[in-house]
């Protein structure tokens, strides 16, 4: 019986070296072994984490040092008036601009209710924080930089009374500017001018810890000064909608319109009388020597203020300036 001829062994390589392939699966190109001796080494976890960790601490190194280059410490001796900015730095101010007390008309009784809690508390007495509220125009504003002026004509340097000014948009940082002055050996006015909340504004909080409600409390060498349209800093439409929006309307607003409560002192200021009026622009003439027959600076007067369609210490200082550049008359204090 004649047996099959044996078949020839398969010449294959890939067949061979490899094994069996996936159907349908091409055999990969094998690279030269120089290309891939010439492939990086990944590097391992650790050297990574330390690469992260320097780089990490050279920014903060770097921020620590501009930092402190942009907050030099401050001489508080350097001036009488100074600006907060929220970044914690207090920029001086050499010459405020002030109108003085005597030519502040219409407003005797403010002036000296609120002359006289300003010295006390320079003093060291207790006192009110005052918020200064009422018609546009009719010297809030003018009263506190003159009060503080009028403080300070008699002190000496190391007793002289400090007047800090914060923007309203600035009040979150109230509690900040707090912290610095509480160890400062002066007494401060922080002075707010045109204070107000609109809508969802939420930073009246921070306002109304420093007055009286955090555990701190306020410094007892700061005294804080505040000037608004509103007597209770809110607009209307907002205490408003606050009633009929909440479930408790009562609580709501209680809690909004309890910040102006926090002011010990309030001061109204209103409208202005013709004859007040009047006496405001005549005491802006007299202090600039500016002359001016009677009747005719009264006529002028008036119908500037017609024009402008309200009567106050602004319109009367405006008028003055007017009056003053068509005489040629320099306003240059006494």
């Amino acid at each position: 019986m004649s047996k099959k001829p044996a078949k020839a062994p398969s010449r294959s390589p890939a067949k061979n070296a490899l094994g069996p392939l996936a159907k349908g699966t091409r055999p990969a190109a094998q690279k030269p072994p120089e290309i891939a001796a010439k492939r990086p080494a990944r590097p391992a976890s650790d050297d990574t984490a330390d690469r992260i960790a320097r780089a990490l601490e050279a920014i903060a190194t770097h921020l620590a040092a501009t930092h402190a280059g942009a907050t030099p410490a401050l001489d508080l001796n350097a001036a009488d008036a100074f600006v907060w900015h929220p970044n914690g730095r207090l920029s001086t101010v050499p010459r405020v601009s002030r109108v003085e007390i005597d030519l502040l008309k219409g407003i005797d009784r403010m002036r000296d209710i609120l002359i006289e809690n300003t010295e006390r508390f320079a003093n060291g007495l207790p006192a009110n924080n005052a918020l200064l509220w009422g018609a546009r125009g009719m010297g809030k504003s003018s009263l506190v930089k003159a009060a503080h002026a009028s403080i300070n004509v008699t002190r000496k340097p190391a007793d002289r009374l400090k007047l800090i000014e914060i923007h309203r948009e600035d009040i979150e940082s109230l509690p900040a500017l707090m912290d610095i002055l509480r160890a400062a050996p002066f007494h401060f006015i922080v002075f707010c001018d045109d204070l107000s909340f609109d809508g969802n504004d939420a930073s009246y909080k921070s306002l109304k810890a420093v007055l009286e409600g955090g555990i701190e409390g306020r410094p007892e060498n700061v005294i804080l000064y505040a000037t608004s349209n509103r007597r209770h800093l809110l607009a209307r439409d907002m205490i408003e909608n606050e009633r009929s929006t909440a479930i408790n309307p009562g609580e709501a607003v209680e809690e909004k319109v309890s910040l102006s409560d926090r002011f010990g002192l309030w001061l109204g200021f209103h409208r202005c009388s013709q004859d007040e009026y009047l006496a405001m622009v005549k005491g802006y003439c007299g202090h600039f020597d500016i002359a001016v027959a009677e009747d005719q600076l009264e006529r002028e007067a008036l119908e500037w203020a017609t024009t402008r369609g309200s009567r106050s210490g602004r319109v009367a200082w405006q008028f003055t300036q007017d009056l003053a550049g068509r005489l040629g008359v320099r306003l240059s204090a006494k």
